[in-house]
């Protein structure tokens, strides 16, 4: 008989179910308090009134976990310094989605050397989030893969659905599951009628196709998720920070029937793609915000310890400490001066 399935499949390798890796790598009661309060304090950073602005910061992508944890413990201290005015939460992201090929992140490539040990990035990721958390840090990350929550989501304090898969259904339906606020980032064409699209499909009720804890094939039942808001990332006609563009964006959240609240990432086409161009954008924010915009809650950063991005792959033993393998970051030394001025340049608003 003729094969007609798995022709193009090399090979097939059993995982660890979710709860299997659970029970491995369980989160403490501290740790769900924290999760719990950090959740609540984003929403209400998103729909209510509160002053602070959330300020989600970190690398671009984990590939150096003993690097990702200093950038953490350096990035708690400052944290705390500033938290009556800014609530910072460190990107954590794991999976990088490709625009052809490439390395795909921390879950999908942990020992970035091809040989895709998904069990042991899984494992990595999970670890790595606990000690994030432990340092009194709320964690961030993009949501690409769709099994990959199963393993991870119960340690996020917010999510992200970046601008390839806005648009793709399955993460929409996905996104209706997840426990914390999640932020939809408009299309890479620029299009904000996408993310509204898709706010609007993932706070409603979906079933599809998935796994449970066990692993076992479901159909999975959501009741929604209220806590989705647009992210702007500018796109391919340009940025969309602007006053103009925040207004425009202003005016299609209200037709939706949606909250006017916005968080801006300053990286990607809001920066023309030049990672020392994004505290320009974030200061051109904080303008607004200080001229009386109301609907600017928050932004979001890509930093690491050095500044800028080096090639991958190429061998590990020359791989630069603390630079970004994927996007390119500004360093800390510039983060630091980001962050106390974004406090400062809050004041009025806390008078």
């Amino acid at each position: 008989m003729h094969q007609t399935s798995d022709i193009n499949v090399v090979e097939t390798r059993a995982l660890p179910s979710p709860a299997e890796l659970l029970r491995e790598l369980p989160k403490t009661a501290a740790q769900a308090a924290f999760i719990t309060q950090a959740r609540e304090d984003i929403r209400r950073l998103i729909f209510t009134d509160d002053k602070r602005f959330l300020l989600i910061i970190g690398p671009c992508s984990i590939h150096d976990t003993q690097a990702g944890r200093e950038y953490a413990r350096r990035l708690a201290a400052l944290a705390r310094e500033v938290q009556d005015r800014v609530m910072v939460v460190m990107r954590v992201y794991f999976e990088k989605p490709r625009t052809t090929v490439g390395w795909k992140g921390l879950v999908m490539d942990p020992h970035l050397d091809g040989s895709h040990d998904i069990a042991a990035g899984l494992r990595s990721g999970r670890a790595f989030l606990r000690e994030v958390l432990d340092l009194g840090l709320p964690t961030a990350t993009e949501f690409l893969d769709p099994i990959t929550p199963q393993y991870v989501a119960d340690l996020v304090c917010w999510g992200a659905i970046g601008a390839r898969t806005t648009e793709s259904q399955t993460h929409r339906q996905m996104a209706s599951g997840l426990s914390m606020p999640l932020g939809f980032k408009n299309g890479t064409d620029g299009s904000i009628q996408t993310a509204i699209n898709a706010i609007k499909a993932a706070s409603q009720p979906q079933t599809f196709l998935g796994i449970n804890l066990d692993g076992a094939a479901s159909a999975v039942v959501t009741r929604g998720n209220p806590g989705c808001h647009i992210v702007l990332r500018g796109g391919a006609s340009g940025p969309n920070y602007s006053p103009e563009s925040i207004a425009q964006t202003e005016a299609i959240l209200a037709k939706a029937g949606l909250p006017k609240s916005i968080l801006v990432d300053c990286s990607h086409d809001n920066s023309a793609k030049q990672p020392e161009r994004q505290p320009e954008v974030l200061r051109a924010l904080l303008a607004q915000i200080s001229a009386g915009n109301q609907s600017i809650m928050g932004a979001m950063v890509e930093s690491n310890l050095e500044s800028g991005s080096q090639p991958f792959p190429q061998p590990k033993d020359k791989l630069r400490y603390g630079v970004s393998i994927t996007d390119g970051c500004i360093g800390w030394a510039t983060t630091e001066a980001l962050i106390r001025d974004v406090h400062a340049g809050l004041a009025p608003r806390f008078r």
